[in-house]
């Protein structure tokens, strides 16, 4: 593509007009498209928008495993034989110490996430009861994931100081019943209408990876525009073993990149998070995902670990991007060398070649 088709693209997104399908089509697997440009095309949105700051989110599963919901990409669903730890609700206290945990770590969000199908009225107003706590304690924006839930219960989380409520489309409405048959895609498009009727801000994303088309994933794009999605993860199918869908489809990084900046093009002004499976998924070129987007997981993923807090503070800062909190990105950095040279490991440094590498030939 000639270097004008990606100036256009970032000039009317900046400018407030929506890009057309056929373009995001396009951007994901146009044969023209180059992937540098793209990305540069991405990156002036970006900026425009957000600047060169990075807002770190943890998650937080508050309840884990013993799901009635038959999710097949997930590994709390009641048909995974993923080998997970499932505990119920943990305590007050525990829910916490691990906000203050998230906040020394540099969050500027802490995401408590619920496995089920809905809360219960005692669960909201325990819910309630967190928040408040949370909030008065530290500055900190609180998500909630709780499942299916209507105007009310939303109307509760609200007056409690809740920031956002995620809720993931994950896919297409065409698409729905082949990953889930318990719950509907007009289930979780109706739990975003009621958080959006009560004046919440709603976290919305997919999950990429399960067989879908670009075509699926543009109607995905426009369907988070259309409930104006503020924040909007963009996931990649994990293989874990033991879910009913564990086999990532299509997903090299190169592709991933691409989607990344097909969701910053379809909705300009939303925190694109790149979520999980960024480790697994885009791998040497992780840090490029930056650029489209400007938010990430930290401390892994509900039931996946991710990379250690000081190897994503590192691409953060060596990348030349800021983070979104209170605390220094250089502090935290030398807080999480100096936890880890405490736990033993050793000094980094350049390693001396032995005889053996450097005569290969002769240790055969």
């Amino acid at each position: 593509m000639k270097r004008e088709w990606y100036q256009k693209i970032a000039a009317e997104c900046i400018n407030g007009r929506t890009i057309n399908r056929e373009v995001m089509i396009e951007v994901l697997h146009g044969p023209e498209v180059e992937l540098l440009p793209l990305l540069d095309s991405a990156f002036q949105v970006r900026r425009h928008f957000h600047g060169r700051e990075i807002t770190i989110h943890i998650l937080n599963n508050v309840k884990n495993g013993r799901c009635p919901e038959d999710c097949s990409y997930c590994a709390q669903s009641r048909d995974s034989r993923a080998e997970i730890a499932e505990y119920p609700t943990k305590d007050d206290t525990e829910i916490l110490a691990e906000a203050r945990q998230a906040y020394e770590a540099g969050a500027h969000r802490y995401c408590m996430v619920y496995a089920g199908r809905g809360p219960s009225s005692n669960r909201v107003n325990r819910l309630v009861s967190l928040i408040e706590k949370i909030k008065n304690e530290f500055p900190l924006e609180v998500c909630v994931s709780a499942g299916i839930l209507d105007q009310e219960a939303a109307l509760l989380l609200k007056k409690a100081g809740l920031d956002r409520l995620n809720h993931n489309l994950n896919t297409t409405q065409s698409r729905y019943g082949t990953i889930c048959t318990t719950h509907t895609y007009g289930d979780r498009l109706n739990t975003l209408r009621a958080a959006r009727a009560v004046g919440l801000e709603v976290c919305s994303g997919i999950i990429a990876g399960m067989g879908e088309g670009p075509e699926d994933l543009v109607e995905l794009a426009v369907a988070l525009r259309e409930v104006d999605a503020r924040s909007i993860p963009v996931n990649f199918l994990l293989p874990i073993e033991g879910n009913v869908l564990h086999i990532p489809r299509n997903l090299t990084p190169e592709y991933c990149l691409r989607i990344l900046c097909m969701f910053r093009f379809a909705n300009p002004e939303a925190e694109i998070r790149v979520a999980a499976g960024r480790e697994d998924h885009l791998r040497s070129m992780e840090v490029l995902s930056l650029y489209p987007a400007n938010s990430l997981f930290m401390d892994g993923y509900l039931n996946t670990r991710g990379d250690s807090r000081e190897k994503t503070l590192q691409m953060i800062r060596d990348s030349g991007f800021t983070i979104r909190s209170d605390k220094e990105l250089d502090d935290l950095l030398a807080r999480e060398r100096a936890l880890r040279l405490g736990e033993g490991d050793e000094k980094r440094g350049a390693v001396i070649k032995s005889a053996t590498d450097l005569r290969p030939a002769l240790s055969r």
